[in-house]
């Protein structure tokens, strides 16, 4: 009782109190909330688009400097593309707007799994790419913790994971002043830094970043477009709002519209300040995978205000937003699995709520494929960008073409809407186009065979269960022609108060009931110790059994010479079958049941194992039951 009790007292401190179906209603959010737990992947992700941006710039030198504003120029009008397009997805389907559920409901089965599969595939993705950035940030400060990046990177995984696990609310307060500190410091740094170069006269950087290297090559158009395809990577987060419609408080869709809007806007203003202050104060990118590495952010950070107090502010805010924007795939990748596996593309597991009415499997599955990408690629964010933002321009892409032909099959006062909804998908259709070609080479390649088959995968689960419900189908009328009592037969290991129980609970669904007695033993006292056996039965059970008028039990002794159980039982059951074709047969294997781990370990778990492979291999007439005895908890004074 004492180990149940503590472990209830640390699952409560871990995970807080189990909450009922009711509360559910309680645990939505508004948009203030909303913005840490929904936008932290678009805020964070302002960090590493431009510096992948500029990554691939750096063979132009200060050359590269010229281009990155038009670049980030591009990529910001194609946010303020998707969001207006998504202001329209956010209307029409106000409980979730995702692009599984648009696709499913305008372009068909497979554009829906498509969808679905990028859309997963992304959400691990950004656990794996934001936790990685964070980290760079904070090797970029502290750079004696370089060694020790995968630790670090797995750590913050499962304290996102552990927060989540307590619910969305929860994790959002726990996020939000990080989030805002973040934003307060960044863009009060860019907007400082952007007044003293329109005010000043050309003013120096309070430190200086390093060098920019030597032009190596000129400017060429697969090169911008490269820069381009990498520094979408800051626009993954988009998709989350349409994906978190069912967390959000009444009233649904003000708090939606004006969370998607906040996220939009500071993300705008972000990549366009970062591209204005890096060209003036000549700020380039640096290899991560090298020791002295300083992220993008870092030098703008010390070229605006030093290495001072507001330095380490805005690093640690920065950290905090990088590790936990892996929280809004976290709001979003367990809400997506639940749709799919409520349609049957997933196990069920999915869909059922946990103890803090979050979707744990979900939570935990993403926890542990995000883990996985980091020790793969070694918590390397340039390692793992070249996988990144596919996913996410693919979903986009099938959201607007499901969103235009929603429009089209509606009046034609939605003229204006299919419009801006067909920009959307043509233009992010073409910036995925340009991602898939500049990046294939670099590891885009894996995302593109790694789709199709998680919906291989998704179909084969669909039509599994598929198949279990055509075999399940409804009977019809019940039919009474074979309800005839079966022969039921109860493993037993020695005569002993398991064997009472399952003898006596026995006798009250049949008349005709074997005990089965396997001799897995030999030498010269087996003939006694079957004897003494025989005798005992006639004795304990036989007797007054028959004194009650009833017919006794039989007993049967079975060799087991290779000590596999099931074997000699299942030849039994057939024989019996096979002598009685009318008669069903009922296996009861008596049980104890383990409280503590180390009884578990003082057991060998035959019980299970035979029942196993009785369920396994047994006929469709065949009934395996346990009978159950619970240590220290039966009446010990009864005889």
């Amino acid at each position: 009782m004492f180990d149940e009790e503590e472990k209830l007292n640390v699952s409560r401190l871990l995970f807080g109190r189990r909450l009922a179906n009711r509360e559910h209603e309680d645990k939505k959010i508004g948009w203030v909330e909303a913005v840490p737990a929904m936008g932290l992947d678009g805020l964070g992700s302002s960090s590493y688009g431009p510096e992948a941006a500029l990554t691939i710039l750096i063979p132009l030198g200060t050359l590269g400097l010229v281009y990155i504003g038009p670049v980030m120029g591009c990529i910001v009008a194609l946010l303020a593309i998707l969001y207006f397009s998504y202001r329209q997805t956010l209307a029409a389907y106000p409980t979730n707007g995702g692009a599984y559920v648009v696709a499913k409901e305008n372009l068909g089965e497979y554009p829906s799994l498509l969808a679905a599969s990028a859309l997963m595939i992304d959400y691990v993705l950004n656990v794996a790419v934001g936790v990685s950035a964070g980290v760079g940030a904070l090797v970029s400060a502290i750079p004696s913790l370089y060694p020790y990046i995968v630790p670090l990177c797995l750590g913050i995984v499962l304290l996102v994971m552990l927060a989540n696990l307590r619910g969305t609310g929860e994790a959002a307060w726990l996020f939000a002043l990080p989030t805002y500190v973040f934003i307060i410091c960044f863009l009060g740094a860019i907007g400082y830094g952007l007044i003293e170069n329109l005010v000043g006269d050309n003013p120096a950087p309070i430190i200086p970043p390093p060098p920019l290297g030597p032009v190596a090559q000129g400017a060429t158009i697969w090169m911008l477009m490269h820069a381009f395809a990498s520094g979408c990577t800051a626009m993954t987060g988009v998709e989350a709002v349409s994906n978190g419609m069912g967390s959000f408080r009444q009233p649904v869709m003000r708090n939606a519209y004006i969370t998607l809007t906040v996220i939009v806007v500071i993300l705008a203003l972000l990549l366009g300040g970062i591209a204005a202050i890096v060209t003036a104060f000549e700020i380039g990118a640096m290899d991560q995978a090298k020791e002295g590495y300083q992220s993008v952010l870092s030098q703008l950070i010390a070229a605006v205000g030093g290495h001072g107090a507001f330095y380490y502010i805005a690093m640690t805010s920065l950290l905090s937003v990088l590790c936990l924007s892996a929280n809004t795939s976290f709001v979003g990748f367990p809400r997506l699995c639940q749709m799919v596996a409520a349609d049957g593309y997933l196990p069920k597991a999915f869909a059922q709520p946990g103890r803090r009415l979050m979707f744990t499997v979900g939570i935990l599955f993403l926890s542990g494929f995000a883990g996985l990408l980091l020790i793969v690629f070694g918590g390397i964010t340039d390692n793992l960008i070249p996988l990144f933002a596919i996913g996410a321009f693919l979903t986009f892409t099938i959201s607007q073409a499901g969103m235009t032909l929603h429009w089209r099959r509606q009046s034609r006062r939605h003229a204006a809407k299919l419009t801006m909804n067909a920009i959307g998908a043509i233009s992010t259709g073409a910036a995925l186009i340009i991602i898939l070609v500049a990046k294939f080479a670099e590891g885009a390649w894996i995302t593109l065979i790694t789709v199709p088959v998680t919906i291989v995968i998704l179909k084969s689960i669909k039509h599994y269960y598929t198949s279990l419900q055509r075999e399940l189908r409804k009977p019809g009328p019940i039919t009474l022609e074979d309800i005839e009592p079966p022969t039921v037969l109860v493993i037993m290991e020695t005569w002993n108060r398991l064997s009472e129980r399952a003898i006596k609970f026995a006798l009250t669904i049949s008349p005709d009931v074997v005990a089965v007695h396997f001799i897995r033993l030999g030498g010269p006292d087996r003939d006694e110790r079957e004897n003494a056996l025989r005798e005992e039965w006639q004795v304990e059970v036989e007797e007054p059994i028959a004194a009650r008028g009833l017919k006794p039990p039989r007993l049967m002794l079975i060799p087991a010479p290779f000590r596999q159980l099931h074997e000699p039982m299942l030849r039994l059951i057939e024989k019996l079958d096979a002598d009685s074709p009318e008669r069903r047969v009922a296996v009861l294997i008596p049980e104890t049941v383990k409280d503590k781990w180390w009884q578990k370990l003082l057991h060998m778990n035959r019980a299970g194992r035979l029942r196993a492979k009785l369920v396994k291999l047994g006929g469709p007439r065949l009934t395996v039951a346990t009978v159950p005895w619970r240590l220290y908890r039966e009446d010990q004074s009864a005889p």
